[in-house]
């Protein structure tokens, strides 16, 4: 019986909880029009070099989620439905510290780490996880009633974890099981219809809306989806004509003249969505709550430590990128400022018939045309455009002391709170680096 694996499950789970987000959402169908539109017009207008970082058919696929829990237990089963998926912890986002607002919030992104499984469907899921724990934000005794609240609900279905678990053990699931699978793995992501306690939320909104958004409710929802696009100023100013209100930047890198380089994301402001409401008194009526917004990224070219090391201390500004940084692909590579895999170069059997011998550092490989150098994309994220795009949607500014011990939260902390390994981003870009130069030397036999 032909099993639907994790590739499988991982697309058809990303389509339904586009086409389930869209209903709930309206404008985000908007959005993914006209990102649709965008990646078209630039398409046309740049054939080939468009997909420079990624198939059109991929860029039209390509999706990052997020969502939102509330302690150590929900991550961990959030981490073991995403296994069966193929989706794996990959990096520690602590918004604890982020400017302008702190957030109560710890952040991994699950995603595929394997090349060609990226390749095939690359869907994350930036996930965040409340921390009553730190003083900060929480006094003791709201601390333990979040906690107490938290430990009443339910996110995850057991039929649900089961599923998932046999698909992880087994490879995959039969059919049957793979649409039963899918079915309860999107009920639990859609909106609640239940009435939110609104004294309880409002408390919370008073020391974020993101704690609000994460414990204030008896379930969790997808916050965001995020489709990707090719030219994200362009999608801006079409958003805006079409009558979408747009926060007010594009959160990221600027746009300049040299390569594009790590991750550029905006979003259209939180809507006003009908929510029921429960009041002191107990009586339920209409009310509405803002929380889910639109957002859409553009992707660039993953950057090596050194590279963040220069553009990390950069501002925003066009002319100090043109100042600090090379203009090109090629000199980014020389610099050894960015990400690039090796491949043969279509000359290289040319160059071998001619009797060339290929030179053994990889520099002179490139230049004499043995090997291609292809531009990795960046697959992950950036705490400080996560916590301003966060930052640009919240009603409520919410309040943090700084003068107290936060709790300390690490990724060695997070692994150990879901049970399985949290992924280095650089390390994944270094391995995949030096498995195509291991490839390449092996090819045209020269030593590492």
């Amino acid at each position: 019986m032909a099993l639907h694996t994790s590739t499988d499950l991982r697309s058809s789970f990303a389509r339904r909880l586009s086409s389930m987000y869209g209903g709930e959402v309206p404008a985000y169908t908007t959005l993914v029009d006209v990102a649709h539109e965008v990646n078209a017009e630039v398409l046309a207008r740049e054939g080939s070099a468009a997909e420079r970082l990624g198939s059109i058919d991929r860029v039209t696929a390509e999706r990052h989620g997020a969502i939102r829990v509330g302690n150590p237990a929900e991550l961990a089963q959030v981490g073991r439905l995403f296994a069966a998926m193929g989706m794996h912890p990959v990096g520690m986002y602590d918004l604890r510290d982020a400017e302008p607002t702190p957030l109560p919030i710890v952040s991994t992104a699950f995603r595929p780490v394997d090349p060609v499984e990226l390749a095939a469907n690359p869907f994350r899921v930036f996930t965040s996880m409340l921390v009553p724990e730190d003083r900060r934000f929480f006094d003791a005794g709201l601390q333990a009633r979040v906690q107490a609240f938290l430990g009443r609900r339910t996110l995850f279905p057991p039929e649900l974890l089961a599923l998932a678990d046999r698909a992880v053990a087994e490879g995959g699931l039969p059919a049957a099981d793979a649409g039963r699978f899918l079915d309860l793995a999107t009920a639990s992501f859609a909106l609640s219809p239940e009435p939110v306690d609104k004294p309880w939320y409002d408390e919370l909104s008073a020391v974020s809306g993101v704690a609000a958004d994460i414990a204030g409710v008896t379930s969790t929802h997808v916050n965001h989806l995020t489709p990707r696009v090719l030219d994200i100023d362009l999608l801006y100013r079409l958003m805006q004509e079409r009558g979408v209100e747009m926060i007010d930047e594009i959160q990221g890198p600027p746009a300049w003249a040299g390569p594009a380089v790590l991750l550029r994301q905006t979003s259209f402001r939180a809507l006003a969505e009908a929510r029921l409401v429960r009041s002191a008194d107990g009586t339920v009526a209409p009310g509405e709550l803002r929380v889910r917004f639109g957002e859409v990224e553009a992707r660039g070219i993953a950057l090596t430590p050194a590279g963040r090391d220069v553009v990390d201390r950069l501002p925003a500004d066009p002319q100090a990128w043109a100042a600090a940084l090379p203009g090109t692909e090629a000199g980014f590579a020389d610099a050894g400022l960015a990400w690039f895999t090796a491949s043969l170069d279509p000359a290289a059997g040319e160059l071998a018939r001619a009797g060339r011998r290929p030179p053994g550092d990889a520099g002179g490989l490139a230049a004499e045309a043995w090997v291609r150098l292809d531009p990795v994309v960046y697959e992950d994220f950036l705490p400080r455009s996560a916590a301003g795009i966060f930052h640009s949607n919240l009603t409520a500014a919410g309040q943090a002391d700084a003068t107290v011990e936060g709790a300390p939260r690490d990724a060695a902390w997070l692994a150990g709170a879901l049970g399985r390994e949290v992924h280095d981003p650089m390390d994944l870009y270094a391995a995949q680096v030096d498995a195509s130069w291991a490839a390449v030397r092996s090819t045209l036999g020269v030593p590492g």
